[in-house]
């Protein structure tokens, strides 16, 4: 299978395309359409837009679609399993190059399900969690009525709908876009009902592009005849020998709780980076003290937590600003790093691209939405082992698996000694 995925942020991308090179599919992660992809089957592009207006995000989409798409391959759009971000009008630029729209955000392995067209997580209404709260205030999570925000007409297929034979279903589909819908919002609650669709919209070629999380791509990539690449095959950087970096951009509460159990599980040194320094830049005062306390610890060995601060300003919308400023803080000791894991796709991102890495070749998966890749290869360096991780996602356990992982991957002692300048000394 020839597969272009088109993702919002580059931890999902990472997350929808882990599938696919278990499969054993050779499998690449792009920052930019100009990246040389090695002639992987399948591409999951970042096309860095879940910020952006809607009408450049949509762009964006196009663009990709058009410089990557292959004759007779097959599109997934990936969206976020809460509904994150410019999706509809992804979706909507898509769809009348791609056919009907068939919408499954669900992930059940990860508590996100969807039912009578709305997204439960954990049960709960989206609405009602923080992670939608805190970019969405009063919005309604409405899958519908995002949809016809964006221009297109949707239909809805139920629980009952759904788990019929693939055949019946598949000609229910074929049957629905012939009709002039051009959305369809399907409902689902465990992998099997994600199974069940995936099987009955495997051989509808041409008829219909697939809408979803990291979910319904691992039920695709099951279906699929093994492959044989090997990424251990692949022209890949050689690995250095360093420290462990663990950077978490990501607010929220999730987050948190792996962060507070990474630390007391290893001991590992942590700096918390203010606000106020990163929005200042190199220009603030703390700025090369706040590298200082970096390089004593990546010198000396220790593996490093860094996350960003919070004060009384500070404000979701300026996520991305802040995790720029903290990769190009961090971009030049960035040489000493064995191995990065990083929360949330804009710290992932704007870390890679500091680094001036255009792509991984994906790996494999240390527990679900938790992947491994490592960069394509660049001849003038070597590059660390890269874990990506959306925020909101993965166990309590997730960073400390990742950190736990390349220690033991690269053969590293886990260290963590304290960093002598800390937070509290600033």
């Amino acid at each position: 299978m020839n597969l272009l995925i088109i993702a919002d942020d580059l931890s999902g991308a990472a997350d929808c395309a882990i599938g696919f090179a278990s499969a054993g599919l050779h499998t690449v992660v792009a920052l930019d359409t100009s990246t040389d992809t090695l002639g992987a089957q399948v591409i999951a592009i970042d096309t860095d837009s879940r910020r952006l207006a809607p009408t450049d995000a949509a762009a964006l989409t196009l663009r990709a679609f058009d410089a990557l798409n292959r004759p007779g391959g097959r599109l997934y759009k990936k969206i976020d399993s809460t509904l994150r971000g410019n999706w509809a009008a992804e979706v909507a630029v898509l769809q009348p190059r791609a056919g009907l729209a068939i919408i499954a955000p669900a992930f059940p392995a990860t508590g996100r399900t969807l039912r009578e067209g709305r997204v439960l997580v954990a049960g709960a209404p989206l609405e009602s969690t923080d992670t939608w709260r805190l970019e969405n205030a009063d919005r309604e999570a409405d899958i519908e009525a995002m949809l016809l925000g964006a221009g297109l007409t949707s239909a809805r297929l139920d629980l009952q709908g759904l788990r019929v034979d693939p055949r019946q279903l598949a000609q229910h589909l074929l049957n629905v876009k012939e009709s002039g819908v051009q959305a369809l919002i399907v409902d689902s609650e465990t992998s099997d009902d994600l199974r069940t669709l995936a099987l009955a919209t495997i051989d509808l070629e041409r008829e219909v592009f697939w809408v979803g999380s990291g979910g319904l791509a691992r039920e695709i990539s099951a279906l699929l005849q093994p492959g044989t690449f090997s990424a251990a095959d692949a022209a890949l950087a050689p690995e250095p020998s360093g420290s462990i970096l663990v950077m978490v951009g990501s607010l929220s509460a999730v987050s948190d709780r792996q962060c507070a159990l990474l630390k007391s599980q290893s001991g590992i040194a942590e700096l918390l980076v203010p606000p106020a320094v990163l929005r200042a830049g190199p220009e603030h005062h703390d700025w090369r003290l706040w590298q200082a306390c970096m390089i004593q610890a990546l010198d000396g060995g220790s593996d490093l937590l860094l996350r960003i601060g919070r004060d009384a300003v500070f404000a979701p919308a300026e996520g991305e600003r802040l995790c720029t400023a903290l990769a190009a803080m961090t971009a030049p000791y960035f040489g000493q790093v064995a191995g990065l894991v990083a929360t949330g796709g804009e710290t992932a991102r704007a870390m890679l691209s500091a680094a001036a890495i255009g792509g991984l070749q994906i790996h494999q998966e240390i527990e679900a939405g938790v992947v491994l890749g490592k960069p394509l290869l660049r001849a003038q360096d070597r590059c660390p082992r890269i874990v990506t991780k959306a925020g909101a996602f993965g166990s309590d356990q997730a960073l400390y698996r990742a950190w736990q992982y390349l220690n033991q991957a690269g053969g590293n002692h886990a260290s963590a000694h304290p960093v002598k300048a800390s937070r509290s000394t600033l």
